[in-house]
């Protein structure tokens, strides 16, 4: 007698994928649509696995009954649109009864054949909600089918919602590939020497991250091979305590009373004698290295003061076309020192018109100046 092959299926997306029967009939491929019998009645999901391995329970395993068709597809969609039409009716439902503040439904769930209908509600924070009364007033709303409720957790509230994640990213984990949720306990922060501030271990849905399960086994495994801390070891540099286990660099912040606090690895523990650290390469000489060409050696963090290159000033540093302050002073004293330059025409000339003589331009400070000085020198002499 063959073995029966066991594989998944999965009813909602990025759900569970519980496990059924392969009869020896039928041949299937990942990605189809099954018809199965349920605890909640006829589903139909979709294949996810082959080969499965056989759970613990092996009971409870109900064999996959036929391959959906392009009708039993189409009936699908039609289902999903009645669900939808559901969670309105009930959410209007939910604000028209005061007893009810606070009652959030999350989803909606037909069987395949209609005859079940059940409502996924969050309701950790109402008190004395009645789960009977519920059924009671809301069972008229959907008659010939019935009804059942399903109480949601934060967790499924956060995955179905979806969104933002706490630590940025655009969708949340447990929205894109989390099919199950694991216990996650305070120990596995400490384990990671992650800050226990509520704010930065908890996600949106106000419980711990997901994400602190991922690499704990790593964690688990290297600190079992690191001393435990508050731990009296003895060192290569003498006795003391450790402070704090490093698990991703293999080593341990020992507190020696002599010599202070100094990180030693584990393998200078097993040796006792305390290996030779490389000095440490600056960045900018390491990336010197790496290129062949010709670069120019820079000195960082020295007191002596670069060497100063003079350049000639462009017009551009102060101004198009602008001459600077010493420019301005040379041409003025070759105006004033040299007796041969012809001034410039002035026109507020007093010369009279019909006259000859080319106008004048006014005489500067300086120039009447040393006019002065020769009249008196002309006065004097005579």
């Amino acid at each position: 007698m063959s073995e029966q092959k066991i594989i998944g299926v999965q009813f909602r997306t990025v759900g569970k994928s519980y496990h059924f029967y392969l009869p020896e009939d039928l041949e299937i491929e990942i990605g189809e649509f099954v018809i199965v019998n349920t605890a909640r009645g006829k589903q139909i999901g979709k294949v996810t696995r082959k080969d499965m391995p056989l759970p613990a329970e092996s009971q409870d395993i109900q064999p996959v009954e036929r391959i959906a068709t392009s009708r039993d597809l189409m009936l699908k969609d039609m289902i999903r649109q009645k669900e939808e039409e559901v969670v309105k009716k009930t959410e209007q439902f939910l604000l028209e009864n005061d007893q009810y503040d606070g009652v959030k439904v999350l989803d909606a769930e037909y069987s395949f054949d209609s005859s079940k209908l059940t409502l996924f509600l969050s309701y950790d924070n109402v008190q004395n909600f009645n789960m009977r009364n519920f059924i009671r007033e809301a069972a008229p709303m959907f008659q010939d089918t019935r009804l059942e409720i399903r109480q949601v957790g934060p967790r499924d509230m956060a995955k179905e919602i979806s969104g933002l994640g706490a630590c940025g990213i655009e969708k949340r984990c447990c929205s894109r590939f989390l099919t199950e949720f694991s216990s996650i306990s305070i120990r596995m922060a400490k384990s990671q020497n992650v800050s226990l501030t509520p704010s930065e271990i908890t996600g949106i849905c106000g419980r711990l991250r997901c994400c602190l399960a991922y690499e704990n086994d790593t964690y688990e495994e290297a600190l079992k091979l690191l001393p435990k801390r508050k731990k009296v070891i003895q060192t290569p540099l003498g006795e003391g305590k450790v402070i704090q286990p490093f698990p991703l660099s293999d080593s341990v912040l020992v507190d020696i009373p002599e010599v202070g606090y100094r990180e030693i690895k584990r393998s200078e523990l097993e040796s006792g004698k305390m290996e030779e650290k490389k000095p440490e390469v600056p960045i900018f000489e390491a990336m010197v290295s790496e290129n062949d060409g010709d670069v120019e050696m820079v000195s960082l963090g020295t007191n002596d003061k670069p060497e100063q290159h003079s350049r000639p000033r462009r017009e551009s540093d102060h101004g198009q076309n602008q001459p600077s302050r010493s420019k301005r002073n040379n041409r003025r004293g070759k105006r004033t020192n040299n007796p041969t330059d012809k001034p410039e025409a002035d026109h507020r000339s007093n010369s009279q018109p019909g006259s000859t003589e080319q106008p004048r331009s006014k005489p500067s400070r300086r120039s009447r100046r040393f006019n002065k000085t020769d009249n008196r020198k002309n006065e004097n002499g005579k």
